[in-house]
């Protein structure tokens, strides 16, 4: 099934769950958000329960520290 993630559009297994495509991206899960269709989803929510659906649209941005 095709997502559009972070503006493009991507081919992913169908039916996979939000927690499986992070891990198949090696987004790691410390310090990342995750906004699903216009929705910003808690860090608490069980993303392995959030199974993803053709079309869906997802922003990932992951925390990165650095600087003087």
């Amino acid at each position: 099934m095709k997502l559009r993630i972070n503006g493009e559009w991507m081919q992913v297994a169908k039916d996979a769950s939000l927690s499986s495509l992070l891990q198949q991206m090696a987004v790691p899960l410390q310090g990342v958000a995750v906004e699903l269709n216009r929705q910003v989803l808690s860090p608490k929510d069980p993303w392995e329960k959030i199974v993803l659906k053709e079309g869906d649209t997802l922003e990932i941005v992951h925390a990165v520290g650095g600087g003087n």
